[in-house]
Formats: structure tokens, sequence, C-alpha cells
């Protein structure tokens, strides 16, 4: 299996969503509802990606890797387990929720699933924040006692954000994103979400959404204070390092290539910024013509067995992710 493998997008409505992905990335979304989220690749029960070209057409995530695992991850890849990563794009036309996703060794035991994530800046109206982690010396106790008064956003420490800027969010960092960010979101494979206040907001079915906040205390790193976002910069560079992935960025200008090589291990490409196009493996040892352009907004899944190479149209920054295996 040498293919890219590219995916049906799932388009959710939430009610801080907007149209941006509309505007922004060309997308052909669902009439008249707010689109919050756009699950790129994703592989859960209650969420499949589908190929959406290729011999591979019409399946989803979860039965190619049934079909051909050690192609696509590796020879040593444990039949049956899902795909560890889920990405996304978010368009936060209204804040999100303060919220917290429980850390690994608390998660089954509050019936959840672990989230470590990273959010890269696609784009960002002026003066648009993120909410992440404490504010320095902000204690249990204090917390606590803004949940009653109303006073959270005190506690939070806030920080500006523009295109190109990226922060990794780790399982117990309290955290919001602010309206007026479009995100690309790429992060373990979870659903799980512990709202610690929604600022008062009703649910898109008019009530106000569920809060957990005995969950989010038991969550929430007491010693998280004022993490620094990784801000844009006009070279490649490591954006995320942890445990469960690494993310690079890319930088290309017109004509120039980046590669990937067979065996090595799978990855994620996004495409961030511009167009790329691919040159795959024919089979017989040479290289086949640059074929359909991967735009902003792209998401593929590059598999172990396959080697790749791709061509910059114009000045263009990929993410790059890997080492989630």
């Amino acid at each position: 299996m040498k293919e890219i493998l590219r995916f049906e997008p799932i388009y959710q409505e939430r009610v801080w969503g907007g149209r941006v992905l509309e505007t922004t990335l060309g997308r052909a979304l669902p009439p008249g509802r707010p689109i919050g989220e756009s699950w790129e690749i994703v592989d859960r029960p209650e969420a499949q990606s589908v190929v959406v070209a290729g011999s591979l057409k019409g399946q989803t995530l979860h039965e190619v890797l049934g079909k051909h695992s050690a192609d696509i991850m590796g020879p040593k890849w444990p039949g049956g387990r899902r795909f560890p990563m889920l990405v996304k794009w978010l368009d936060c036309r209204e804040r999100l929720s303060l919220q917290v996703h429980p850390p690994a060794e608390l998660a089954a035991e509050l019936k959840g699933e672990a989230k470590t994530e990273n959010w890269y800046i696609a784009h960002s109206t002026v003066g648009a924040h993120l909410l992440v982690g404490l504010k320095r010396g902000v204690t249990r106790q204090q917390f606590e006692s803004a949940i009653a008064a109303g006073t959270l956003e005190q506690c939070i420490h806030h920080f500006r954000v523009a295109a190109g800027d990226s922060i990794l969010v780790e399982s117990g960092q309290v955290h919001a994103i602010d309206a007026g960010n479009l995100i690309l979101e790429i992060q373990q494979n979870s659903d799980t979400t512990f709202r610690v206040c929604d600022w008062g907001r009703a649910g898109l079915d008019g009530k106000p959404r569920q809060l957990h906040i005995e969950q989010s205390l038991r969550s929430i790193n007491w010693t998280d204070f004022e993490p620094a976002p990784v801000r844009a910069a006009p070279t490649s560079g490591t954006i995320a390092d942890c445990d469960e992935f690494t993310i690079r960025r890319i930088v290309l200008g017109a004509g120039e290539r980046f590669s990937t090589a067979a065996g090595e291990q799978p990855r994620l490409l996004s495409v961030v910024s511009g167009t790329i196009r691919c040159a795959g493996d024919n089979g017989a040892g040479t290289r086949a013509p640059f074929g359909s352009p991967l735009e902003r907004g792209s998401n593929v899944l590059l598999p172990y067995a396959g080697s790749f190479t791709f061509v910059a149209e114009s000045t263009a920054i990929l993410l790059v992710t890997e080492n989630f295996v």
C-alpha cells in the first residue's frame, strides 16, 4: 500500500461554530448551520473517515487498517488497534468552553480518555486570544472560589495569537479557544472533554450545556502556570514534541521539495498554507508525474510502505506529524 490516503471530512455542528471553513478553505458546508469542526482523519466507533480516492475508495479508515495494517502502520502494529490520532479543523466564531482533558493516570477512573493536542493557528482576527494554563500562583482553592463567584477568567493565562502560532496543550491543562480563531487541531484519538464553565451560554437546544466540575478539578494540573506558545517563523522546525507525537513545520519555497522514505514510519501531512503536488512511486522504481494538488486545508495519511516527494507550487507551509506509533 503505497498510496496517499485522503478522506472525506466529517462536519460537526457546534454552538460556537460558523462558516469560515467555507469562506477561508473553500469547503462546501451543510447549509444554514454553524459548523464548528471538520473531522479530517478519525477512527472511532462513532465517527469513521472514508477514503475518497484510489484503490481503497469507499472504505473506512478502520477497515483499511484491518486489511493493510503492516503496509500502513508498519509490521509491528497490533491487529485491531484503532488509529491513534485525530485531526480536525476548528472554526471558533465564539469562545469555546473552559475545559480540561483527563491525564492518562486518571482517565479510566473518570470514564474518559486522555487527550494531548496541538493547536496550529491558520487564521485569527486581530486581538484573538488563547486561554491555556493557570495564571502564575493560582491555587486550587482560589480556582474553586472563582467558580462559585463566576470569575474564572481571572485565573486563566491569556495570550494573543496570530496566524502561524501554535501551542501544545497536554492532558491536565485547563484551556479554552477564544473567538476569531481558525485552528488545525492534531490530537490523540480521544473525545473526552470535561467542561469547567461555558460562559453562561446555551447549547444548540437552547439549554445550558453539561458541566463536569468534579472531574475537572481532579484532572487539572495545578502546577501548570503560563505556558508559552511557539510563535510563527519563516523557517522549518519542530513545533510540538511529546510522548504521544511530534509535529514538524516544513516551510517550502516555490519549486522546493519535501520527501519521505518507505519503511520509516507512517506520517500525517497537513497543508496549512499554499499548494503542493505529489509524485508517487509507481511500483517500478520510477517516479510518476506530479498528480492532483494538495491545497491549503488538506490532511492526508502517508503509509509506512510508501515513499513520497512533494513539490510546492508557491510558498507553502506543511505540518508533518510523526512518532505516533
